[in-house]
């Protein structure tokens, strides 16, 4: 059982999905934990989720697409709680993404901009303000949530694999500027992770799940709960002598040798021929 009482924890994006489960998961192993979150109502409802659950939590609105937005956030838990001890960075989901699908040439700098700024200059900003308190306290943690598309690429989504790209760059960066410091800073590239939304969707279109479960070898899509977990671990003393690392929580995914997987995707669809694969 990890043990994180009395720590202070911000999670950005924490209302739902990877980053709600990371708030609940925290919070029951003891933190005290801060939800930042541009849906005020899902983060409020978190909060008394987690209260519910016995755990300590707290919720402000916050944009990270606004720099501004960020540096109130980090002195807000600061002012609320006493001190910050973890910074989960998570925040950026898949409404923005799809807002900036395209290649190099279908994407114009505006697309650029936005993509960048939350998937990847919001976690600069975030490290850059919470870094001098958890000097402060002489250890730190932070957590970056970058993608499997960091790793792997995929044709039509130039700024979203060069965002999470960047972030596993960035972990690294950090990790070797600030390890001296006591802080650690991690990734961790999650695959298919189906959250509370897209599950609701999933449930109209059982095949197309199916289709993408077949993909990882576990058999099945990944959960927020999936992630938390690597999270907390990478919260906790547990993970005292790991830093610069990139945590893949993926069912597999990207271990395949992709020629049998091709064919066994092949294989699904003649027999499942009403699949339906849209997301």
């Amino acid at each position: 059982m990890y043990n994180l009482n009395d720590k202070v924890a911000i999670i950005t994006g924490g209302a739902l999905g990877i980053g709600g489960a990371a708030a609940r998961k925290l919070a029951s192993v003891g933190a005290k934990v801060f939800i930042a979150d541009i849906d005020d109502s899902e983060a409020k409802k978190n909060v008394k989720r987690i209260e519910k659950s016995g755990g300590l939590a707290t919720s402000s609105h916050v944009d990270v697409a606004e720099g501004k937005d960020i540096s109130r956030m980090i002195n807000e838990a600061v002012e609320h709680y006493g001190r910050l001890d973890i910074l989960v960075q998570n925040a950026g989901g898949g409404v923005v993404s799809k807002a900036i699908h395209g290649s190099a040439l279908d994407v114009d700098e505006k697309q650029w901009d936005l993509g960048i700024n939350i998937y990847l200059k919001a976690l600069y900003i975030g490290a850059k303000y919470s870094i001098p308190h958890l000097k402060s306290n002489g250890a730190g943690v932070i957590v970056n949530i970058a993608s499997i598309h960091g790793i792997l690429q995929e044709p039509g989504r130039f700024v979203y694999e060069a965002a999470k790209t960047g972030v596993i760059g960035m972990t690294r960066q950090l990790a070797s500027e600030f390890g001296p410091d006591g802080i650690r800073v991690n990734a961790i590239t999650p695959g298919h992770i189906v959250g509370e939304r897209a599950a609701e969707n999933w449930k109209k279109n059982p095949t197309g799940h199916k289709f993408f479960a077949n993909q990882n070898l576990i058999g099945r899509t990944g959960t927020p709960k999936d992630i938390a977990n690597g999270v907390v671990f990478l919260c906790s003393d547990d993970s005292s002598f790991i830093t610069g690392h990139t945590l893949t929580i993926d069912g597999g995914i990207t271990v395949q040798l992709q020629e049998k997987f091709a064919v066994k995707q092949a294989q699904y669809i003649i027999d499942n021929p009403d699949t339906n694969l849209s997301l």
